[in-house]
């Protein structure tokens, strides 16, 4: 399938009474003399904890002692619960359509079609691997390595991974088209170190790894199971050895490759480009594309020789059977649940059927339910405040660039152009997706699966070099997340995520501040990370720095690094601050800014007290509760090892101590956990 990659950055997430210098009423009221409740719950305060030592802790550790994670999560908390809620939402009205008298062919057909699918358990224990048998034949047909290259992209439009992956994106350099980007695949574990790591833990695993390929192999009635288990670690590890890290990834500058269809064979001389852009389903051969690993792809042609064909068409299979599992048995699906929900991340037991039903619908027919959604689920006013909350953001980042004193005024100016040209998306599209022309049936879960990945991957061929669609979204109305998106300069916030304790509609502007507030300035502050830096307001990649400026970005944002690098949940494993850079500077600046747009809300008049607390310490506590959450050992190491985000408890209280109000807010000491010396704490935007 043409996957079209968008890089979604979620980020959001006292008192010590009379800390702060504000003085006013107890209690605030709206333009229509309704009061407003402050939005913290102080009973969950933790005062054994002082502020500056843990303020994660101090907010949220009550609750944290008083949970459990759920059998079926891997972490539990706001985010987690959120979605629980909107996933039971989804339930009503995905049910209604399935049980419901409904026109064949209609949207609600499709809903309830493929949720009943996916529940028939029957159908799909009868067919087993069945299914998968005309890609197998596909896969023993292959005769030689032109043959090889043309079924990787045959296969990536079926939706499998091969070692070659194919996506369409906005053309970093000319963002108003789409292109095609190359870039490393391929693997099953999660990342190159799990692969190259060589410490007890990552040898277990890839044990464990072994082992669940023989399962899987064994259940699809495959010979050799346990030995071509081995030999499927053997090859990954080779792809694996030439990955990019993660962390190199993150350069969009150093990244950038394009290459014209005549200049491909210099690249990869082994694979048939003819024959590959036939089987994605081009008439002709793209102009050019965006080779975003080169290293990768060209060390991938030299492996193209060296490995025997028959070790390809082992390894082809494993990835059908993998990508597939979740849409087979129930015998196949528990043991792929066995790795991936178990080993890897430490889940007990997989969600009930109709909660993975409920996400499949989500997945891939999401905006049909979307409608739906946002129509119980989302008031009017709900948007109208939002748009107000990002205006004050935007006038807030706008004061702080004009004031900064490490950046040029040449370099503001192109700032300040940036984000004069944010565009923000709230609640839900504009325009809805139309999925007809897509064939559903109630009891072929694994072709209306195949169905639907060739109806996006025709979606995708037919606006190929055509104008991008600003207004497509890259998550559905129901989603508890938000992003940014650099090449579109645009930042998204789903309707479900725009309730307590993210945003508040009964609290006081102080708590909102803290909360969706500062998810807006995360998302503006994607922008001016470390990797959205690199485009331009318009989405252009260039460099639109002086070289004394750019020079002075990296000094302040290593000492980030450095900072992030210090956290240290278990003692063989720290965060990774350089992955984490960009997520940890839009946490930053979100509180960073969120607190100046709160006080330019004030417009200087004094902020209320409620519940004994000021409003710069509600503001700081609405950010903190946001990131209440804990997780399984296994899924915190998954995380540091996978995620560009930090763990939860890092998102509070790493930027806060680089915050001065939050030493005033708390009467933090030099004594105190999270203190800082001024001249240590980092300020970017």
């Amino acid at each position: 399938m043409l996957r079209r990659k968008t890089v979604i950055s979620a980020a959001l997430m006292l008192a010590l009474v009379g800390c702060g210098a504000e003085q006013s009423d107890e209690q605030a009221v709206n333009s229509s003399g309704t009061s407003l409740v402050s939005g913290i719950d102080v009973a969950e305060l933790d005062t054994s904890v002082r502020p500056g030592d843990n303020f994660f802790r101090y907010v949220n550790g009550k609750w944290i002692d008083r949970h459990e994670i759920p059998a079926d999560k891997s972490s539990y908390g706001t985010f987690q619960i959120l979605r629980d809620e909107a996933q039971a939402n989804v339930r009503k009205i995905i049910e209604s359509a399935a049980n419901g008298d409904v026109a064949p062919g209609s949207d609600e057909q499709r809903v309830g079609g493929l949720y009943l699918a996916y529940l028939d358990k029957a159908t799909r224990n009868e067919r087993g691997v069945a299914p998968l048998m005309p890609e197998f034949a596909a896969i023993d047909a292959i005769e030689d390595t032109a043959q090889l290259t043309r079924y990787f992209a045959a296969a990536g439009r079926r939706g499998y991974e091969s070692p070659i992956g194919l996506f369409q994106m906005p053309d970093p350099k000319n963002p108003a088209v789409y292109t095609m980007a190359l870039y490393q695949s391929g693997l099953g574990l999660p990342d190159r170190d799990y692969y190259l790591k060589d410490d007890e833990a990552a040898q277990k695993i890839r044990a464990e790894y072994v082992a669940h390929i023989a399962a899987m192999f064994e259940l699809a009635a495959m010979p050799e199971a346990a030995a071509q288990a081995a030999d499927i670690l053997a090859l990954e590890t080779g792809l694996a050895r030439e990955n990019m890290r993660k962390e190199d990834l993150r350069d969009w500058s150093a990244n950038y490759n394009k290459i014209t269809a005549d200049g491909l064979p210099e690249l990869m001389a082994q694979v048939d480009w003819s024959g590959f852009w036939a089987e994605t389903g081009f008439e002709a051969p793209p102009p050019y594309v965006v080779a975003l690993t080169v290293d990768y792809l060209k060390a991938l042609d030299q492996q193209l020789v060296e490995t025997e064909l028959s070790r390809w068409q082992v390894y082809l299979k494993w990835m059908v059977l993998n990508g597939a599992a979740t849409r087979l048995s129930d015998a196949i699906d528990a043991q792929n649940f066995a790795f991936y929900g178990s080993v890897l991340s430490g889940t007990e037991a997989q969600e009930e059927p109709w909660k993975r039903a409920v996400n499949l619908v989500n997945g891939t027919l999401g905006e049909i339910v979307g409608k739906v959604y946002v129509r119980e689920h989302f008031p009017p006013a709900a948007k109208a405040r939002m748009v107000e909350l990002v205006d004050n953001l935007k006038a807030a980042y706008r004061q702080s660039i004009e004031s900064l004193d490490w950046m040029s005024e040449e370099t503001k100016v192109q700032a300040l152009d940036k984000l004069s040209k944010f565009r923000a998306k709230i609640g839900y599209p504009d325009e809805w997706r139309d999925y007809s022309g897509i064939e559903i049936a109630a009891d072929d879960l694994f072709g209306n699966m195949a169905r639907i990945t060739e109806f996006d991957h025709q979606r995708y061929l037919a606006r190929h070099n055509g104008p991008v669609d600003r207004d497509e979204w890259g998550m559905t109305p129901q989603t508890v997340n938000a992003y940014y998106r650099s090449t579109l300069n645009e930042i998204v916030f789903p309707a479900a995520i725009l309730q307590p304790p993210f945003f508040n509609m009964a609290a006081d502007d102080a708590v909102n501040y803290g909360g969706i507030g500062a998810v807006i300035g995360h998302e503006i502050g994607h922008g001016f990370d470390d990797s959205g830096s690199q485009f331009d307001g318009d989405g252009v990649l260039r460099n639109w720095w002086t070289d004394q400026d750019r020079a002075e970005f990296e000094t302040r944002t290593s000492e980030l690094v450095a900072q992030y690098n210090g956290f240290q949940p278990f003692d063989d494993l720290h965060v990774n601050g350089e992955y984490t850079l960009g997520e940890n500077i839009g946490d930053l600046g979100g509180i960073s800014i969120a607190l100046l747009a709160y006080e330019l809300s004030l417009e200087g008049k004094p902020a209320p007290v409620i519940d004994d607390l000021t409003g710069m310490q509600r503001v700081f506590l609405g950010f903190a509760q946001v990131w209440r959450g804990q997780y399984r050992e296994q899924a915190l190491r998954r995380l540091i090892a996978t995620n560009p985000h930090s763990p939860s408890e890092y998102r509070a209280n790493g930027p806060v101590r680089n915050v001065d109000a939050f030493y005033k807010a708390f009467d933090v000491q030099p004594t105190d956990g999270l203190y800082l010396a001024p001249e240590q704490r980092v300020k970017i935007w």
